[in-house]
């Protein structure tokens, strides 16, 4: 019997099983199975055609990547994050557990120039087993334009991509800063600084959520709030802040840091000139690395939810590999405000 497509309704007339999409394709249930499965061994573009007619009729296609490689390619930027704080180490947490549910495979390679990602994508692209790719913190245009043309699936993992031919995950940065900024407001601060390392697209989106709050209403926006350090360790972030006060005054009430690791160093900067946090300058991180509640005081942060980013990203993955055809697709997560120590009304 031939297999009954959907009709006017957009449902079909009985449940779709392999055998119907067997003889839709003339092909064996076998190959359908493997096609549908991710298993090695069906022509790319039989896969395809199977795929594509299996989202035609509408089969519940297998959520499994049992026996499949996804591939980690690690930028600099994610290298140098894994090796000086917990970021980059809970997100690939939170890909390896998901992984391991999914029973597939893991391979993580750091990825330091453009070169390097082509030899690994030409590897990738003949290698039957794997079954996509995973960009950890990718903002160089030229990786951008070689992720591009991979032809398996691709997603940027706490990344984004500006013309939207990537899939992507990452926190909601510009809707977190615009909370971090909303809930200093409320204490009643209205010169908040912004302490970033500018560069990478997400950090700028937390500028933007940032810049969105102190403008609102049209007020006008002062650029010298807006103080940026060479690099993301603690010792940059105190010198910035001495020499920010020290050539403008202490002219503002909190300081809103891209990083842990900043408000760290802004901590340590506000003490060596003898500034009281948070009875004089109120601070708060974004991240929400573990050691943030050690901190003296201990940190008020906006919490990125890291091991979902990875979790997300392979999900995303496991789909854009059962769905060819599917859209790329920008996945934003929601960070939630923890509260502690280091941040407290405007006095008087």
């Amino acid at each position: 019997m031939a297999p009954i497509p959907p009709g006017k309704s957009g449902k079909p007339s009985r449940r779709i099983r392999l055998d119907d999409l067997a003889k839709a394709c003339d092909v064996s249930i076998a190959t359908v199975s493997r096609a549908l499965s991710g298993t090695p061994g069906v022509r790319p573009d039989l896969v395809e055609k199977i795929q594509r007619k299996a989202q035609e009729f509408r089969y519940a296609l297998p959520s499994t990547l049992a026996g499949q490689r996804l591939l980690i390619l690690a930028s600099r930027a994610a290298m140098e994050d894994y090796a000086r704080s917990q970021f980059t180490l809970n997100v690939m947490q939170g890909i390896e557990e998901r992984a391991r549910l999914l029973r597939a495979e893991v391979i993580t390679e750091a990825i330091t120039s453009t070169e390097q990602e082509r030899q690994a994508l030409a590897l990738a692209a003949t290698d039957p087993r794997v079954t996509g790719l995973l960009f950890l913190t990718l903002d160089d245009e030229d990786m951008l334009t070689a992720a591009r043309r991979f032809r398996k699936p691709v997603v940027l993992v706490n990344g984004d991509d500006p013309l939207m031919q990537l899939s992507s995950v990452a926190p909601s940065n510009r809707a977190a800063a615009s909370m971090a900024t909303d809930y200093l407001m409320r204490l009643g601060h209205r010169r908040i600084l912004f302490l970033s390392r500018r560069g990478r697209r997400t950090i700028e989106r937390r500028a933007e959520g940032w810049r969105d709050r102190m403008t609102l209403g049209g007020a006008a926006f002062d650029p010298g709030l807006q103080v940026d350090v060479a690099d993301w360790l603690p010792d940059h972030a105190a010198k910035a802040l001495r020499d920010r006060v020290s050539a403008k005054g202490l002219d503002f009430t909190a300081v809103l840091c891209a990083g842990d690791s900043l408000a760290l160093g802004a901590m340590q900067g506000l003490a060596s000139l003898g500034i009281s946090v948070p009875d004089q300058v109120s601070v708060l991180g974004m991240d929400g690395l573990a050691q943030g509640a050690f901190f003296s005081p201990a940190l008020t942060v906006l919490e990125i939810p890291m091991r979902h980013i990875g979790s997300a990203a392979v999900d995303l993955l496991r789909d854009l590999s059962l769905g060819a055809h599917l859209p790329a697709r920008r996945i934003e997560l929601a960070c939630r405000l923890v509260e502690r120590k280091s941040c407290a009304a405007v006095a008087g």
